[in-house]
């Protein structure tokens, strides 16, 4: 699916030319290959996929009124960080990530709980992220946030 990425066009247009250039491939690549549902926009002051309020009007956490986040991307001062929540909360799909970022990158992978931190100046597997991005459904993401984060 291809989202209109003009939504970012600020966010772009405000942290430099090589930080953009970096950052508009890998959200070229998560706009791509996102599954139906989702939604680009600015969420918490960064590039975002989000399940809309009309596909999930629950919300996110006990925020009604904000679209549950799953892919957000920011340029940080030292790296290019990709938040991908469902390699958070489902650890298979962190597994099949992480044995394929091996066949393809031979730099330790730098990585916090959702967040994949590339430095500047590394090549980031863009067709990897692809795949990861085309891996699970809104449908898919809804049930596993309500299964594992929603009480």
């Amino acid at each position: 699916m291809q989202h209109n990425l003009t939504v970012f066009e600020s966010y772009f247009n405000g942290i430099g030319e090589e930080k953009a250039a970096m950052l508009m491939p890998l959200a070229e690549a998560v706009s791509a290959n996102i599954p139906e549902g989702f939604e680009a926009q600015i969420q918490y002051n960064m590039p975002s996929w989000v399940v809309p309020l009309s596909l999930y009007p629950d919300g996110y956490h006990c925020k009604s009124d904000t679209p549950l986040p799953f892919i957000s991307m920011a340029a940080q001062k030292n790296h290019i960080a990709l938040y991908h929540m469902g390699l958070y909360a489902n650890p298979k799909l962190m597994d099949w990530f992480e044995i394929e970022l091996k066949s393809c990158n031979t730099k330790k992978l730098d990585m916090g709980k959702s967040c994949i931190r590339f430095k500047y100046g590394s090549e980031i597997p863009l067709g990897l992220i692809g795949k990861l991005c085309g891996k699970m459904s809104a449908d898919a993401w809804i049930q596993l946030y309500e299964s594992a984060f929603k009480k």
